[in-house]
């Protein structure tokens, strides 16, 4: 497998500067396995968090000459995750706003996920229900998703992860909540890998 570094996803989402997601487009030059296929990408993206993590810790020891803490201590079990097929369209679903209050709150058409009693939540919610204000909305989804799948959702093939398997869902797990999806598009032979975990 691969990172396809050059797509032109990856200078668009670099203009999101709020957005927590961790995005990774994968080549493989072996044919699609099914879900065999789905847990080498899911793997190889979080080893890409993981390098890119050491690189900025890296960088930052090149510019104050210490981490205080040391480096993040790692941790993953890929033997853990578990997954399930999903349909294309209810990841990329987009709830309908019904109003905004005075402090710019929104509420939806649909329930808001409990992370606290296990709910997985969901991609639009990650993408921009952040715990500092994201200033995304439902028009930034679409952009991201259009560049993200620009072959349209026929040919996706989507798997909804467990978050129990790396210490990269820790933060997450304190509140906020967790993620993890992959989609392989069947129209341009490549796997996109969509993580997410965060506190405040």
């Amino acid at each position: 497998m691969r990172e396809l570094i050059t797509d032109p996803f990856y200078e668009l989402i670099g203009g999101y500067k709020n957005c927590i997601i961790d995005y990774c487009l994968i080549a493989d030059d072996t044919s699609h396995q099914g879900k065999r296929s789905h847990i080498d990408a899911i793997l190889f993206a979080m080893l890409k968090v993981i390098e890119r993590d050491i690189d900025c810790q890296l960088k930052e020891e090149v510019k104050y000459k210490k981490i205080e803490d040391g480096p993040f201590p790692w941790r993953l079990d890929i033997g853990k995750a578990k997954g399930k097929p999903i349909d294309a369209l209810t990841l990329l679903h987009i709830p309908e706003i019904v109003r905004t209050n005075s402090v710019g709150q929104r509420f939806y058409d649909c329930p808001w996920p409990e992370p606290l009693k296990g709910d997985q939540i969901p991609y639009w919610y990650a993408f921009w229900e952040t715990p500092h204000p994201s200033g995304y909305g439902p028009d930034e989804f679409r952009k991201v998703n259009a560049a993200l799948f620009p072959a349209g959702t026929q040919a996706l093939e989507v798997y909804e992860w467990s978050t129990d398997w790396s210490n990269y869902f820790e933060d997450g797990r304190e509140w906020w909540g967790t993620a993890c999806w992959s989609v392989y598009d069947r129209q341009l032979d490549r796997y996109v890998v969509i993580l997410a975990s965060t506190t405040d």
